[in-house]
């Protein structure tokens, strides 16, 4: 039987490659690129876990669940654009005719009537991936060339119908189906085909398992009859339930130390053995998507191995850095303690070519700038919340041309813990950073004023304003780079950004409390400024959205959560998918 849905594009004689199975896994996820056709009418299913969770084998890479009720997936069509829509639609369309149509099966008739609320469909790693990798770590190749497989879960609400469909399967173009036993389950899988051969079987009555080679099968159904599946791994069963929702339309997991060690692997991006072994720290990344009434809601959580050392400081101290910028910020990314977000970020980035900033080429780019030392000099008064914003400062009148703004970072200068102001030892650390602004730069360093209250300025030789910095609060202190915008938080302004509309609506309010929040108005940012491509059809994507919200937490010793809300703007679309009939009519013209 041909799988009513796969997420992983297979080429003929081989294996998708890991960059592709990801990518294609996380379509699913972000751009609903899956079949549209996996609609019944029923109700959501109230599971914690993920379904499949005691099949999927524990050291799966990738696992990713998709509802099918025929209501949600109608609203995510509704989303965007008609530029997003009909991309999304084209990949819908894609993939039910590749899967379904092409083999015979029309999904209302042949599968409707007997799947349950979610499909998963889970990406399994090599088989060396899972045992010890050789030394050295950046020469091994076994486990890149090793292959990968796919494996889908479907959920048996009618088990009758789905026997008989199984005992009776169409027939294929090429090759022929054979049937076989594997510890006492039946197992029906094709011979003879040109690229993926297909097995499936009926696992305890309620759920079909259709993987792309027979080994897969044999791996799920020891996970099943072992006890070795994912919801026997080190804190999956624990932390899932943190993320459930019963109207979701989707859940991922992400196995870490799997995704490593295959990075680790691979002969393009090896990662070295001190990295390997920092990433082992991490176990499982999870998340559940929802759709709302104005756009995506993702819940994620992060945790840690069992095994590991490493535990978390619940540390849960920001929010108060969106009611110290004006209402018309751009962005706003703040956190709840400077110091131990770098001690974190170089623990896992020291070494790491794939780090987007090297920690040691950072702390000595700042001492050769500087003199200052960044632990010592900066960060050691840095515990407290801390902010990084864009301000814009369009004049009242004037062209779109006109457009500028200030980038502003705020820090708290306290003792994590005791609370108690560090701001002595700040103004030490500055008055160094001004010293050297005005005898190593030839800046001039003038004291002023912002509505009363005191401010240093750094003026450029050639006598423009670049920079100003001071105090707000007697300890929280801020600089800003770029255009003149000071006096849009000195002194504090009347209407913040945590009053604005936009943000209260976008931004979650839960985990509270929270070790950070992120704002981003993506219609005024992307209209203004010029951003880097980082993505595939980035610029269509930030033309659908509205404004991106983001609020963690440390949950505990050993995980975070996340909650995201990304704002979308939306078009109705009544327009159902073509069907297979006028594709197939329109291709012969």
């Amino acid at each position: 039987m041909a799988p009513p849905l796969v997420s992983v594009p297979m080429k003929k004689n081989k294996k998708p490659s890991l960059v592709l199975t990801l990518s294609a896994a996380g379509l699913l996820i972000g751009a609903g690129s899956v079949a549209y056709w996996l609609l019944s009418q029923r109700q959501i299913s109230s599971g914690d876990l993920l379904v499949g969770a005691n099949i999927i084998p524990g050291d799966a890479l990738f696992a990713v669940s998709l509802t099918t009720d025929p209501q949600q997936w109608q609203k995510l069509r509704e989303f965007g654009t008609k530029e997003t829509q009909a991309e999304l639609d084209r990949n819908l369309v894609e993939l039910r005719d590749r899967f379904l149509t092409n083999n015979g099966y029309d999904f209302q008739k042949d599968i409707a009537p007997w799947v349950g609320n979610d499909v998963t469909i889970a990406i399994l790693a090599p088989a060396t991936a899972s045992k010890a990798v050789p030394k050295p770590v950046t020469t091994n190749e076994d486990a890149a060339s090793d292959q990968q497989s796919m494996v889908m879960v479907l959920p048996v609400k009618n088990p009758e119908i789905a026997k008989n469909i199984l005992a009776q399967p169409k027939t294929l173009k090429q090759g022929k189906w054979i049937d076989r036993i594997y510890q006492g389950i039946a197992i029906k899988q094709s011979e003879g085909q040109t690229g993926e051969n297909l097995s499936a079987a009926l696992i305890d009555g309620r759920f079909l398992v259709i993987t792309d080679s027979p080994k897969a099968t044999e791996r799920a159904i020891d996970a099943y009859k072992n006890q070795t599946s994912l919801a026997t791994t080190g804190g999956f069963a624990e932390n899932f339930p943190k993320i459930s929702n019963y109207q979701r339309f989707g859940q991922f997991y992400v196995n870490v130390p799997t995704a490593a060690k295959i990075a680790a692997a691979s002969p393009n991006r090896p990662l070295p053995a001190q990295v390997l072994a920092q990433l082992q720290n991490n176990q499982g990344l999870a998340g559940t998507m929802t759709l709302e009434a104005e756009g995506i809601r993702f819940k994620g959580v992060s945790w840690l191995n069992p095994n590991s050392q490493r535990v978390l400081a619940v540390e849960n101290k920001a929010g108060k850095m969106q009611s110290r910028v004006p209402a018309e910020t751009l962005m706003m990314l703040s956190g709840g303690n400077l110091q131990r977000l770098w001690g974190d970020y170089v623990l896992t980035s020291q070494g790491n070519p794939l780090s987007p900033i090297a920690p040691e080429q950072l702390k000595g780019g700042i001492k050769s700038l500087t003199t200052l030392d960044l632990d010592k000099d900066l960060l050691s008064w840095m515990k407290g919340e801390f902010s990084l914003s864009v301000i814009p400062n369009t004049p009242k009148e004037g062209s779109p041309n006109d457009f500028r703004a200030g980038l502003v970072f705020m820090v708290q200068a306290s003792n994590a813990y005791g609370g108690q102001s560090l701001r002595n030892s700040a103004e030490a650390s500055i008055k160094q950073l001004d010293d050297v602004m005005r005898n190593q730069y030839q800046f001039q360093v003038q004291p002023a004023k912002v509505a009363g209250q005191p401010v240093v300025n750094w003026v450029s030789p050639y006598g423009t304003l670049t920079a100003t910095h001071g105090w707000l609060d007697g300890d929280v202190a801020f600089l800003v780079v770029g255009a003149p915008i000071t006096d849009k938080i000195v002194p504090k302004p009347n209407n913040t950004l945590a009053s604005t509309i936009p943000f209260q609506q976008t931004v979650p309010t839960e985990p509270n409390p929270t070790n950070g929040q992120f704002f981003l108005d993506v219609e005024r940012t992307v209209n203004n400024f010029p951003l880097p491509t980082l993505i595939p059809n980035q610029q269509t994507l930030l033309a659908a959205t509205r404004s991106i919200g983001m609020t963690s937490a440390v949950s505990d010793s050993r995980s975070n959560l996340y909650d995201i809300f990304i704002a979308l703007k939306k078009v109705s679309n009544r327009t159902p998918l073509p069907s297979p009939e006028s594709n197939k009519n329109n291709s012969t013209r």
